[in-house]
């Protein structure tokens, strides 16, 4: 490689924007367009509902908090959903419409309604109009080829395929441009066409040609790394180049644990949340638990006739529905919801629940659905044998079955089960092992960053989960 070329590798760099900083400017510039409309609208009509001044500070906050409560709720951070139109518009007028309608109903933090109640009107499609035009704008130019994260994989050939459709399904503007086979023994070259191989006398070339922003090494073990790669890489780090290990990437990118990547060196990567044995966030994680079982139940009260009639009449049998679980520090408990499938439906033994299983009756369908079937689950949390938020508590046959396949898997029982977690909000109902294996790097995730937020960000999801009717 020409000196030339070796000066300018690290000169030569592409705009970019990571996850983190593409949420915060979608939630910034989702507030600012809207207040940039509603000024441009109170200064151009006779509009006065909304003011952009001191004194209505209060009223600019409580709309800046809607706004971005329910642009959570309805899914307006999802950066898979953010990147197509046709993805978000929904989205967008659910968020204007419950924004407004609450903006509305708070009289004590938002100004008095308007004499003239067209107003409301033009404070509705203004912050509509604003939120579809700064969408379009991110869609057209942020999500673009020339704000691509462009990366380099190093690592073996048989995990090439997992980490390019990781990333892709992870992050639209995770682009990974070549691929470098790090293993000693090269034998065979990679046989998958989705991205391009290179030799490890490229790899200076290649960044530089292809504006490559990143290194990404994916190996399972530092020994099998060939020399060649090896100071190459150790030549690009003093060079100030970035290179990460791929199950940080994944760990960041995903935002569950990559077990199947973690090895032996397993306490290199689970330095758990001092959350999990903080006695003041326990103490008040516990406090939240009771108040809003009891919530819970009392908003449930309302619903148990509909409920009665439906089992009367849909399901035929027993209303509540009792079955062993394994909670916190593998101990067993009877959970308890209402009753979704036939009668003796697992008289021939334990089976995976899966996507239109026959044995959940039509009305059990409708409960599964909105949820109604967790409500009793809240005597359950009273009881202190589970959470509201944490890893779904599994039966002792399946937590068997599946501690013997999956690596750390009982590493979940560390913390109290929940009637929501992470990997509910995060991904589909388990009934394979695949299925689990997934739901299990996010439970080790919860557990690893359990916080005040990333309990009220579970919270959040699981709203966007029940409106859109996604329980299974």
């Amino acid at each position: 490689m020409s000196p030339f070329v070796e000066l300018s590798v690290m000169s030569k760099k592409s705009i970019h924007f990571n996850i983190s900083e593409r949420k915060i400017l979608l939630r910034i510039f989702d507030v600012l367009s809207i207040l940039l409309v509603l000024c441009f609208l109170e200064n151009t009509f006779d509009f006065d509902y909304f003011k952009l001044n001191k004194a209505n500070w209060e009223s600019i906050l409580v709309l800046i908090l809607y706004i971005s409560v329910f642009g959570t709720i309805f899914e307006l951070y999802d950066l898979q959903k953010s990147s197509k139109i046709e993805k978000i518009s929904v989205g967008i007028v659910f968020t204007a419409s419950i924004t407004v309608l609450f903006y509305l109903l708070t009289p004590f933090f938002t100004p008095v309604l308007p004499d003239n109640r067209l107003q409301i009107v033009y404070f509705y499609f203004a912050i509509l109009i604003a939120l579809f035009l700064w969408r379009l704008t991110y869609i057209n130019f942020i999500v673009s080829p020339r704000f691509y994260k462009k990366v380099l994989v190093i690592g073996e050939t048989s995990n090439i395929q997992t980490v390019v459709e990781t990333f892709k399904d992870s992050d639209p503007n995770y682009k990974i441009v070549g691929f470098v086979n790090s293993e000693i023994n090269t034998n065979e070259a990679i046989k998958f066409n989705a991205i391009k191989e290179y030799n490890p006398e490229q790899i200076h070339q290649v960044i530089y040609d292809e504006n490559i922003s990143e290194i990404v090494v994916a190996s399972y073990s530092s020994d099998a790394i060939n020399s060649q790669v090896y100071y190459a890489l150790i030549k690009l780090l003093e060079e100030g180049f970035p290179i990460k290990e791929y199950t940080q990437v994944y760990e960041d990118m995903a935002q569950r644990i990559p077990i199947q990547y973690v090895g032996k060196d397993f306490y290199k990567y689970f330095p758990f949340s001092r959350s999990n044995h903080n006695k003041l966030y326990l103490f008040f994680h516990r406090l939240f638990d009771v108040f809003i079982s009891i919530i819970g139940i009392v908003i449930g009260i309302p619903f148990l006739p509909v409920i009665l009639l439906g089992n009367v009449f849909a399901n035929r049998g027993p209303l509540f529905y009792s079955q062993d679980r394994i909670g916190k520090h593998g101990k067993v408990f009877k959970i308890i919801k209402y009753r979704t499938m036939i009668k003796n439906a697992e008289k021939s033994g334990a089976v995976w629940t899966k996507k239109g299983d026959v044995r959940i009756t039509p009305f059990g369908k409708f409960l599964r659905h909105s949820r109604l079937d967790e409500i009793p689950q809240f005597i359950n949390i009273l009881k202190g044998e589970m959470s509201l938020i944490g890893p779904r508590p599994e039966r002792p046959f399946f937590v068997k079955e599946l501690s013997q396949v999956l690596p750390f898997y009982e590493t979940r029982h560390i913390v109290k089960p929940g009637l929501t977690g992470w990997a509910q909000v995060k991904t589909r109902y388990g009934s394979s092992v695949d299925d689990s294996l997934r739901k299990l790097q996010y439970d080790l995730y919860y557990i690893k960053h359990r916080s005040f937020f990333l309990d009220v960000n579970i919270l959040i999801k699981t709203l966007s989960t029940v409106i859109f009717f996604r329980g299974q």
